[in-house]
């Protein structure tokens, strides 16, 4: 069954509670998504750690029940 965007949303936003969070279904699918994540959290952090703390909320769901995450991540603009 496919992940609903609005459950890959909550997830990312449960563990980085400052985070803008923005999901787009590239097939319509239910399956690929894009995400862009803005958070403070993130400053001073490599794009490979933004990633992974982004994988991690996710909680082991890539490649299972969310099949594609094409993602952006970022610090707010000040």
């Amino acid at each position: 069954m496919p992940m609903d965007a609005h459950d890959i949303e909550a997830m990312i936003k449960a563990a980085i509670p400052d985070a803008e969070v923005t999901i787009r279904d590239l097939a319509g699918d239910g399956d690929h998504y894009a995400a862009t994540v803005i958070s403070e959290s993130f400053r001073g952090k490599s794009r490979v750690q933004q990633h992974q703390i982004v994988y991690r909320s996710l909680q082991g769901q890539m490649g299972g029940v969310l099949h594609a995450l094409a993602l952006q991540t970022g610090v707010p603009s000040p």
